[in-house]
């Protein structure tokens, strides 16, 4: 009798790291009396935050200017903290992370950093709270259809 083989799927979150500031920040959204109805955990924040600067040319300009100035002047041995993120925010993290822009001769700067700088880049702006919730609501209907297309 034939064996059926079932091709692995991949993962659908990876691990990461953030810098403990940012985390800490991350850790206050979702304890926020906002974040309800559902309450969204750190893999849906982060890709949130993620998503918010990825998808923005001025908010991409800001994380690079974060990444070169602040996050550059702090020490390299800096603690973080293992955060996970949904893999399609992942894949947008490694696009940047394999960008122009952090290619030579440009300093290289690691997934952990990237990510640390979107949250960054949307602690700093109007109304982060209130943004990274609503992202995330819409990461989790967009997830929701590409699952039921899938099944369809």
């Amino acid at each position: 009798m034939p064996h059926n083989v079932v091709a692995a799927q991949p993962p659908a979150i990876l691990m990461t790291r953030v810098w403990l500031l940012e985390h800490d920040w991350l850790h206050s959204v979702y304890t926020s009396n906002s974040n309800q109805s559902p309450t969204f955990r750190f893999p849906d924040l982060l890709s949130a935050c993620i998503e918010l600067v990825l998808s923005s040319t001025e908010s991409l300009a800001r994380l690079q200017l974060f990444l070169s100035t602040e996050l550059g002047a702090r020490d390299p041995k800096s603690p973080r903290r293992t955060c996970h993120v949904w893999r399609r925010q992942f894949d947008e993290l490694l696009r940047e992370h394999r960008a122009s822009w952090n290619s030579h001769p440009n300093p290289k700067f690691d997934l952990d950093a990237i990510a640390t700088g979107c949250v960054a880049v949307v602690r700093a702006e109007h109304d982060p709270i209130r943004r990274v919730l609503t992202q995330a609501r819409l990461n989790c209907a967009a997830r929701a259809a590409a699952e039921a297309d899938q099944r369809a």
